[in-house]
């Protein structure tokens, strides 16, 4: 893990109105390592996810309708790991994870090692909605969403040039993830009605083997939302975010202990940072205080509320 200190950031929310955070990542993001051209377009991108879930928030929508929107842009753009341009497992194949999370009925949908579903998020909304369970996964996942009418995608659509050459590195030697950025992309919300939400969805590790499974679709861990408590989405090594169970973690200590959300998203990381791992998290509580906490050196971040513009960020030390 990276020696800097966290970086924290949490804004004090309106007693009206929405709030909504959005990541697309964490890792060794430093301004020597990034493009001018790279900074610039992800920014862009950034920016059109937060107007994707503001638009919808601002004429008084809900926020599981907003998260999902904002995850769809991340999802569809190539620069970030989910959807299109998804990196590569240890075969060769896109396998896409996706979480889903309504705050204010727990209902709750997620799916794992999927190849057919062009947004995974909107497929994990399905299973939240359309069908009895909360997780689904590969080929049975795939067919539930060609049963249920989700939009398909040929394996072209999610295959970038990038992303093979890095799974073509670390097959060579190499060990891209670890040693770059995640680029998970995730969404939390607070709508005017005062109901919570979260979303998250990635393409887990280049190299993956035996269908790994990171924290993402693991609800829980990467993606929670409660009314009373938070709504999170992680990003970062998965596997510790799993054994700190941090999204629920967080949440109950806004519900239970009586933490402000700043206190207990760092608290989480500490959490984290102890067992050796690295990443960050964005959250937003029922009062529309949001915000993010993470110990990489980077995270593509953005923030919007009623009550002022839009705000993003990609480094640490920012805010």
């Amino acid at each position: 893990m990276t020696d800097d200190p966290p970086t924290t950031s949490y804004w004090s929310g309106p007693t009206e109105g929405w709030t909504l955070v959005i990541h697309g990542g964490a890792g060794q993001l430093r301004r020597l390592l990034l493009s001018k051209e790279a900074e610039v377009h992800a920014t862009a991108v950034l920016s059109a996810a937060l107007d994707a879930g503001n638009t919808i928030l601002a004429r008084g929508g809900g926020a599981v309708d907003a998260v999902e929107a904002a995850v769809r842009v991340l999802e569809d753009d190539p620069y970030f790991n989910a959807g299109r341009g998804a990196v590569f497992s240890a075969d060769g194949i896109n396998e896409l994870d996706a979480a889903i999370m309504d705050g204010a009925s727990r209902g709750a949908g997620a799916v794992s090692a999927v190849t057919k579903a062009k947004n995974p998020v909107t497929l994990a909304r399905a299973v939240m909605e359309q069908s009895p369970h909360v997780m689904l996964t590969a080929s049975g996942a795939d067919r539930f969403g060609a049963e249920h009418g989700i939009e398909q995608a040929a394996p072209a659509w999610f295959h970038t040039d990038e992303r093979w050459r890095q799974y073509e590195e670390l097959r060579a030697g190499g060990s891209f993830d670890a040693d770059l950025k995640y680029g998970t992309v995730g969404a939390v919300a607070r709508d005017a009605h005062g109901h919570l939400a979260a979303a998250t969805s990635t393409g887990g590790l280049t190299g993956k083997r035996w269908n790994r499974i990171g924290d993402s679709p693991v609800v829980g861990a990467g993606t929670w939302a409660e009314d009373g408590g938070a709504a999170t989405s992680c990003t970062g090594s998965g596997e510790h975010f799993i054994r700190i169970g941090a999204a629920h973690e967080l949440s109950a200590r806004v519900r239970l202990a009586g933490e402000t959300i700043g206190e207990a998203g760092a608290a989480v990381i500490d959490a984290i940072g102890a067992l050796g791992g690295t990443g960050g998290l964005i959250s937003v509580d029922g009062q529309g205080r949001g915000g993010w906490c993470f110990n990489s050196q980077g995270m593509y971040r953005g923030l919007a509320r009623a009550d002022q513009p839009a705000l993003i960020e990609l480094y640490g030390g920012e805010g």
